[in-house]
């Protein structure tokens, strides 16, 4: 897509995104059924690989057989996205405390 590279289980931190576009930081992840028994398991997952700057879009398996295009539009949109800055790993400092 867009002459960018993609890769397979791509390492991030101490998971394996199912694909990733590291030139873009997005990560593409596909649900299958079983993901229904780990919704929290990959909530925490995606706000990881957040917090390290990556855009995480998911589909699930079923979409991705019964709606290809669709999920082509919107892996191309998120390409398209501008991209967010990471969250802080820290607060800011400064305030009245710190002027003491």
């Amino acid at each position: 897509m867009q002459g960018l590279k993609f890769r397979r289980q791509h390492p991030i931190g101490p998971y394996f995104a199912d694909f990733a576009c590291p030139s873009r930081k997005l990560v593409i992840e596909i649900d299958g059924d079983f993901h229904a028994d780990q919704v929290e398991d990959d909530m925490r997952r995606t706000a990881m690989m957040e917090r390290d700057g990556w855009r995480v879009v998911r589909f699930g398996a079923a979409e991705v057989v019964q709606n290809p295009e669709g999920i082509w539009a919107s892996i191309d949109a998120a390409l398209n996205e501008p991209s967010l800055p990471p969250l802080p790993t820290s607060p800011p400092t400064g305030g009245e405390e710190d002027e003491k």
